[in-house]
């Protein structure tokens, strides 16, 4: 259980650096990597996980999250 929590936190701290690149393809790599990584600490789909997290990172910014 404390591997998750850490797996966690090191997932947000990735996810909440995506914000910092500008072009989308940065945050969408950013963004797949903490998603990836936040599934697999909780027992989900990486791919899926990953999916997700490219897609809010390349959106962030459109959406007024990442200004």
């Amino acid at each position: 259980m404390s591997h998750k929590i850490w797996i966690l936190g090191v997932g947000a701290a990735i996810a909440l650096s995506a914000c910092t690149y500008n072009p989308d393809l940065n945050r969408a790599a950013v963004g797949a990597g903490a998603g990836g990584l936040a599934a697999a600490a909780t027992d989900n789909d990486p791919a899926i996980g990953a999916a997700l997290g490219a897609g809010a990172g390349a959106l962030c910014d459109d959406v007024g999250a990442c200004r």
